[in-house]
């Protein structure tokens, strides 16, 4: 980096940036006893698929801000279009009889990609309040039908579907739910995960499929059809391990719940927007039609927070017209925000003229063969994923998949070793999962496996001096 590059950072002081955030700033998912040591690393720029720390470090961002990033940092149309609508209208509300164009705008387009009969959306701030919404209007809508009764939700466990009260509530990662907080638990049921690399010893991918909806079938038959209002899935599941499904599970699951009066949610909070090449993966990756598709992220590329609720005509005509004088007393001050809005719309212009779909479709699967040939290390149980949205799981063991212990923090320790080298990965216990831009290249694609490559080795060394694993 020239003297010249270095000076733009001149302006900030770490140490006190650090300090400041380590005294007065609680962060999401905060570990307490690590954060009191080592505090937070203060990022301050972004350009393209790379991030910048207040020191000038750069870093290759393997995590895509937190899988929403798709076209990059630093499009300076993006800020033009938010200055622009911030100049012209930052903010009316959306309640009852007013809107604004860019939210008009955007609700249209949407509903022009959603699949299906797929053509009103509900915006909220972001992914977790996009479920809650979900949540909140299946309640409506079985209502409105003459079925209050039908308020039971079925999801997976390993699940993740936001950090709300209800959204968590529906969520099945069991390392969320922790003993501090209280969850629902008398209307929100789960299944099984559906990963196959964890499924019972002997068992094929197809007979683990069977079991899996045997056992949805069951679960929805013991609480009583009459009672379960819907199913929530991930198209692929996101934090909970990047699990892809075996074949056939998603277009099964969905079968079984048109059979039992059930509607489906598609939760493409991660997924949609070009994160496995196409605007919206239920359709088009796996073949199903929801009943209501949850959305965020790549919405709006992370310049600004935004979520949206897409839902059927056949859902709208039952609470449009089941009665006089009823509203949805349900919404967010900044539900459909112009200026969020706005910033959207560009971000979706930039997807579709720069065929950023098209090269995820042509790097992704570089991405996944180049990533699987990590398969030798001896410590990789598993690759898996599709597309920009992949996962490293690390066990102690290949033959038995046996985890290490959780002290070890594998994740962790690799991920410091990426970071020395220039990249970020996300750890989540014992995997490393990955989300980059979606402009990311096929060069990019082998720096990030080779320091991947090169971190595992590292750690398998710290591990072996530290008498935490034999190799």
């Amino acid at each position: 980096m020239t003297e010249r590059d270095m000076a733009q950072f001149e302006q900030y002081n770490t140490s006190d940036l650090w300090q400041k955030d380590r005294d007065h700033h609680l962060h999401p998912w905060q570990h307490f006893d690590s954060f009191r040591e080592a505090g937070a690393t203060v990022m301050v720029q972004g350009d393209g698929c790379y991030v910048y720390d207040s020191d000038g470090g750069r870093y290759f961002d393997g995590i895509g801000g937190m899988w929403c990033v798709n076209i990059g940092y630093g499009r300076e149309e993006m800020v033009e279009v938010i200055a622009e609508q911030t100049r012209r209208l930052p903010y009316f509300n959306p309640f009852v009889d007013t809107t604004n164009a860019p939210a008009a705008e955007l609700a249209s387009k949407l509903a022009q990609w959603a699949p299906g009969s797929l053509n009103h959306v509900f915006f909220s701030c972001g992914g977790s309040t996009a479920n809650d919404t979900a949540f909140r209007l299946i309640q409506f809508y079985q209502s409105c039908r003459g079925k209050p009764q039908k308020q039971h939700i079925i999801a997976r466990e390993d699940s993740y579907h936001g950090s709300t009260y209800v959204a968590m509530s529906i969520g099945g990662k069991a390392a969320d739910h922790v003993p501090e907080f209280s969850y629902i638990t008398d209307t929100i049921h789960h299944v099984s995960s559906p990963n196959s690399y964890r499924r019972p010893e002997g068992a094929s991918e197809s007979e683990f499929c069977d079991h899996l909806i045997s056992e949805l079938e069951n679960k929805i038959l013991s609480i009583g059809p009459e009672k379960v209002a819907a199913f929530f899935a991930e198209p692929i599941m996101g934090s909970g391990g990047v699990i892809v499904p075996p074949a056939g599970y998603h277009r099964r699951t969905w079968e079984l719940c048109k059979q039992y009066d059930v509607l489906y949610v598609s939760d493409e909070v991660v997924t949609a927007f070009g994160r496995l090449g196409h605007m919206f993966a239920s359709e088009e990756v796996f073949g199903i039609q929801p009943d209501i598709i949850t959305c965020a992220k790549g919405l709006s590329s992370g310049y600004l927070p935004l979520g949206a609720t897409i839902y059927s005509d056949e859902i709208h005509q039952v609470i449009d017209e089941a009665g006089e004088n009823r509203s949805f007393a349900h919404g967010f001050t900044y539900s459909a925000h112009p200026v969020c809005c706005a910033a959207a719309l560009k971000n979706m212009e930039i997807l579709e003229r720069d065929n950023i779909l098209g090269q995820v479709q042509e790097v992704g699967p570089y991405f996944e063969q180049q990533l699987r040939s990590l398969m030798d290390l001896e410590i990789v149980g598993d690759v898996r994923g599709h597309q920009f949205m992949m996962c490293v799981e690390n066990v102690a063991n290949k033959e038995t998949k046996a985890l290490l212990s959780d002290e070890i923090d594998v994740g962790k320790r690799i991920t410091q070793h990426c970071e020395s080298m220039g990249l970020l990965v996300r750890p989540i216990g014992h995997l490393n999962v990955l989300s980059p831009p979606l402009t990311m290249t096929r060069e990019q694609v082998d720096f990030v496996v080779e320091v991947l490559r090169s971190s595992i080795k590292k750690t398998m060394d710290d591990l072996v001096k530290e008498g935490l694993w034999k190799g």
